[in-house]
């Protein structure tokens, strides 16, 4: 069952890129990922750690204080992270705010938190889902009021992924609600001793407990011109689509790795358990699971690779982009499931890694838009 799952983009700087990330996941972050799920967040030192060992920001340029690599280098975490069944600390989330500063903020925007973000000083979150507006952004109801050379803002978010830990939150805002999607823009808010600014509870979810997702609340919560996403209102719907294949084609990078690492664990103990007299291995119904899952992986490999050359070539659309997360998603769900029944009642219990591998799974066809919202952005490309 022996398959080689090597991106055929990787080359050895990455793969010593690749071991000195495997190395800080096994020192400092499984061993404190079961205290983690039990408070729902990994804490700030984590991210400060991440940030000294360069493992943050990493393909934003060295002129912002990121390490100057490319996308590979957040796959090869996202992949690493992803096997492991980490899902806590979302650098994931980290990296897209840094993106959006970097593709749209003004220059002393990306001067100012750039390299605090590659630190780890702040941890970024991305502000757009609220009660009764999910995939459908327009209908954002947090609005920006300007007043002098100042912003208010009013209203609330939900499912906020970094949202406890977050220093900084880029605020999906209505700036004109008169012009609809054209007066949509994005709002910079500094948290610490932020007036009229606060958290929730961190969400009960079902899996992810690691993952520190909360409600943000935003009552007069002023700030200053300068902290609108690239100084011009009205341009937040574009900033958000023209990122959107950064963001999908890593959910399905996540999903592959989570995918493999879900099968690697279950190779594991299907030769080692043994029912009947024999090992749960040489039952043919196992072989043939095993069999179906390593083509799975196999053809994902392939297309989500074909994906990540595209995006470093500059060419990778939106439907494409949505492809990869809509299969990839899905075949994440179908894998694990896969896998937790070759596990038996094991499989259940929360304790196992294949057991948090099915919950976490789940949100993956949800968030980033649902596969629901995937099909209509390919079936409009077609």
């Amino acid at each position: 069952m022996a398959i080689d799952l090597t991106p055929r983009w990787m080359n050895e700087e990455l793969s010593i890129f690749r071991d000195s990330v495997a190395r800080f996941l096994d020192t400092e972050m499984v061993l404190e990922d079961e205290a983690a799920r039990k408070r729902g967040h990994v804490g700030h030192d984590l991210w400060l750690r991440a940030g000294r060992m360069g493992l943050l920001c990493t393909d934003i340029p060295d002129t912002y204080g990121g390490a100057g690599g490319d996308l590979r280098y957040e796959a090869v975490m996202a992949e690493e992270m992803g096997k492991r069944g980490l899902t806590g600390m979302n650098h994931f989330v980290h990296s897209i705010v840094a993106h959006y500063l970097l593709n749209h903020g003004t220059e002393a925007q990306k001067q100012h938190y750039l390299p605090r973000m590659a630190s780890g000083e702040l941890v970024g979150a991305i502000a757009m889902t609220e009660p009764g507006a999910g995939s459908d952004l327009q209908g954002v109801r947090t609005h920006a009021r300007k007043d002098g050379d100042e912003y208010v803002i009013n209203g609330s978010k939900t499912f906020i992924t970094n949202g406890y830990l977050a220093g900084l939150v880029l605020v999906v805002v209505k700036t004109d609600p008169s012009q609809g999607a054209k007066g949509m823009s994005i709002m910079i808010v500094d948290t610490q001793d932020q007036p009229g600014y606060s958290v929730g509870r961190v969400l009960d979810k079902i899996g992810m407990k690691a993952q520190d997702t909360s409600e943000l609340f935003f009552d007069d919560v002023r700030v200053h011109q300068a902290q609108l996403l690239g100084g011009e209102e009205g341009r937040g719907f574009a900033q958000l689509m023209n990122d959107l294949p950064y963001e999908r084609l890593f959910i399905a990078v996540g999903a592959l790795a989570a995918m493999e690492g879900a099968y690697l664990n279950t190779l594991d103990y299907v030769r080692e358990r043994t029912a009947f007299g024999q090992p749960i291995a040489d039952f043919q119904n196992t072989r043939f699971k095993l069999a179906e899952i390593a083509t799975t992986l196999k053809v994902g490999r392939a297309f989500v690779d074909e994906c990540i050359e595209a995006m470093l070539a500059g060419k990778l659309d939106t439907a494409t982009a949505s492809m990869a997360k809509l299969w990839a998603s899905d075949h994440q769900c179908k894998v694990v499931d896969e896998c937790l029944q070759l596990f038996g009642g094991y499989g259940y219990m929360s304790e196992y890694l294949i057991g948090r591998m099915y919950t976490d799974a789940r949100i993956q066809r949800i968030y980033g838009g649902t596969n629901e919202i995937m099909k209509e952005v390919i079936a409009r490309s077609l």
